[in-house]
């Protein structure tokens, strides 16, 4: 399916991979209808950030995605949602479980609902990695068993189920989209990547982390957003749950390393007990299968970690972007 001049919803648009998606659909030539979060600030989230002749071409919807009656007229006269919008720190869902169940599983509900009433061609739900917890083996393809090690990962759990029970019960045209860990440019201060670029540019030489042993596979927020729109292009994705992986792994101690080798090779780790995860809920190990989505699609990653890293740096690097991060906090 081709995307250029079609009617495209993204929900979330306004969060860190959701403003770089908006942005690449953009590029592809449709016309984009973004779904930002209500706010009395009348923000915009990172599309604030965007150039004039950017914003302009974007037709801002502000609402919440818990609301049914909004999200319905959100997906009026849409051909294609990206659904985004969501809840996703992990120690936030620790204490806060609830607002993860009416965001990320009544969230979903309400854009699957309203498709129902649409004339959508097509719905992609984001889903995570987390969903899988710590690998039973490697590379985690999409067969993987789930493992709900945090509220966050059991609200995604029950998202994923939701979409694929309406692609069943409703034969409608849903694809879960599951991306592995990404970064870059835009990315919050809760994740591990700005955390250590922040503190490391802030002139701090000792880098406050949690667990350093876990692996993750990590994914340039470039090749995540290429990577559903690959997805929303095939004739072959419709019911099926799709990885976005690089298919390769690195330690959160190795990755640490990288990233001062890169800004300041003199700064140590230091292991905070708060930054600690519950040692059940840990996912010790995240290493994805890619074969799906390059068998079914055009996407191939254009990004290494050191590339990736680079740029990361170089963003934050900017003094008008690292004013948004408060590195002398633990951001939950």
């Amino acid at each position: 399916m081709q995307l250029s001049n079609k009617n495209v919803l993204v929900t979330g648009a306004d969060g860190f991979i959701g403003s770089h998606l908006v942005e690449m659909l953009l590029k592809e030539n449709c016309n984009v209808r973004a779904f930002v979060c209500y706010n009395s600030f009348n923000s915009w989230g990172w599309i604030d950030s965007f150039p004039p002749e950017i914003k302009k071409k974007i037709e801002i919807f502000s609402g919440d995605i818990r609301d049914p009656n909004g999200v319905r007229k959100a997906m009026e006269r849409i051909d294609v949602v990206f659904h985004l919008a969501a809840l996703i720190a992990i120690p936030f869902s620790y204490h806060s479980p609830d607002s993860y169940v009416d965001t990320n599983i009544k969230g979903t509900l309400n854009v699957l609902q309203a498709a129902r009433d649409s004339s959508c061609n097509k719905i992609l739900i984001t889903s995570t990695s987390e969903v899988y917890g710590t690998a039973r083996y490697v590379p985690i393809d999409e067969n993987h068993p789930f493992q709900g090690q945090s509220p966050y990962s059991a609200s995604k759990i029950g998202a994923d189920r939701l979409a694929e029970s309406f692609y069943r019960s409703f034969n409608m045209p849903v694809t879960i989209v599951r991306p592995f860990n990404t970064y870059g440019p835009r990315q919050s201060a809760r994740a591990v990547i700005p955390t250590i670029i922040t503190q490391l540019l802030s002139g701090s030489t000792e880098i406050k982390l949690g667990k350093l042993t876990p692996t993750r596979d990590f994914n340039f927020v470039l090749d995540t957003a290429s990577g559903f729109i690959e997805i929303a292009k095939s004739d072959k994705t419709l019911g099926e749950e799709i990885n976005i992986a690089s298919q390769e792994e690195i330690s959160i101690g190795d990755l640490a390393y990288e990233i001062i080798s890169q800004i300041n090779p003199g700064a140590k780790i230091i292991t905070e007990e708060e930054r600690l995860r519950p040692v059940n809920s840990e996912v010790d190990r995240l290493l994805g299968s890619n074969e799906k989505i390059t068998r079914l699609t055009n996407w191939k990653a254009a990004y290494d970690i050191k590339k990736g890293i680079y740029e990361t740096i170089e963003w934050f690097k900017n003094k008008e972007n690292l004013k948004f991060y408060k590195s002398d906090i633990y951001n939950v």
